[in-house]
């Protein structure tokens, strides 16, 4: 008696790689469902606005006085950070660069990727933002020479 070979086993399929995975498990919501974090965002950022374009910063007792202008008279990064939110609730963007230029470009960064955000959820695909260290880096650098510009004299354009 011989004895008949045995089949060759097929190797176990590997499971798809965790991105992979968590990317076909997002495109598999509803669309009700992948839209819910992008617009609670959005509404939470919309909220903010409301209220700092209904609630004037320029009046005096609305808002805390920032520490550092308080004791040191120096300008923070964030200084005059919500009369611009407040003029760009008015649709002054004038203003509102002249108030705090970096806050302003912050809005509008942040306005950029809230839109990717949605078309993405939209589109079925995860949003994925992994900056490199080297970005962070950069945008600390550019907050710091910010804020020492704005102290400066001739960087008084930049003072709220």
């Amino acid at each position: 008696m011989t004895a008949e070979p045995t089949p060759p086993h097929a190797p176990p399929a590997a499971p798809p790689p965790p991105g992979l995975r968590e990317a076909e498990e997002f495109r598999r919501r509803p669309l009700g469902r992948r839209l819910l974090a992008p617009f609670a965002t959005l509404a939470g950022a919309g909220a903010a606005f409301a209220y700092v374009g209904a609630v004037d910063p320029n009046e005096p007792g609305h808002y805390p006085v920032c520490p550092l202008l308080r004791f040191t008279g120096l300008y923070c990064p964030g200084c005059g950070g919500l009369r611009s939110a407040h003029a760009v609730a008015h649709g002054d963007l004038v203003t509102a660069l002249g108030a705090n230029a970096l806050a302003v470009a912050g809005y509008a960064v942040c306005a950029v990727l809230m839109a990717v955000w949605l078309v993405h959820a939209v589109r079925g695909r995860p949003t994925r933002i992994a900056p490199k260290p080297s970005w962070g880096w950069a945008i600390g650098a550019l907050t710091a020479l910010f804020a020492v510009i704005r102290n400066l004299p001739f960087g008084s354009a930049l003072a709220p």
